[in-house]
């Protein structure tokens, strides 16, 4: 099933992540498996940036006017060396998201269980709130 996903962060504006659509296993039914499998899908995405930003040297102007629109120009390089471990990033997703780090929203509903089913068709709006914790002394 295809859905439109966005990633937004408080305080800003403009959204993290520009409203894009993506391909959802059908058998994504909980929470829990919505965000493994965005996880899954992000941890390809970076793979293949990885591997597509050795060949890449030069940028044309519809690739600059494509990345100004989404919010970024830039020449894809990954400075990370290593492959994150698929479950590992699971893992943190999930704990990210029962520590508060972050909220998700389908059609403007808020999801707060993990294992409760959901049914997300076709279309579908799926948003991801990042938040923002706070850094300063306490005097």
């Amino acid at each position: 099933m295809k859905v439109w996903i966005t990633v937004k962060s408080l305080g800003k504006r403009r959204p993290a992540l520009a409203k894009q659509i993506l391909e959802l296993p059908e058998t994504t039914r909980t929470l829990r498996l919505l965000i493994e499998n965005m996880v899954e899908l992000q941890v390809e995405a970076y793979r293949k940036r990885k591997d597509a930003a050795e060949m890449l040297v030069y940028l044309m102007p519809e690739d600059i006017d494509a990345q100004g629109a989404a919010g970024k120009v830039g020449f894809g390089a990954v400075h990370g060396e290593g492959i994150p471990d698929l479950s590992e990033a699971k893992g943190a997703a999930i704990l990210a998201y029962e520590d508060g780090l972050y909220r998700v929203f389908l059609n403007d509903k808020e999801l707060d269980q993990l294992d409760e089913p959901l049914s997300i068709e076709n279309d579908a709006n799926v948003t991801f709130i990042r938040f923002t914790m706070l850094a300063g002394r306490l005097w």
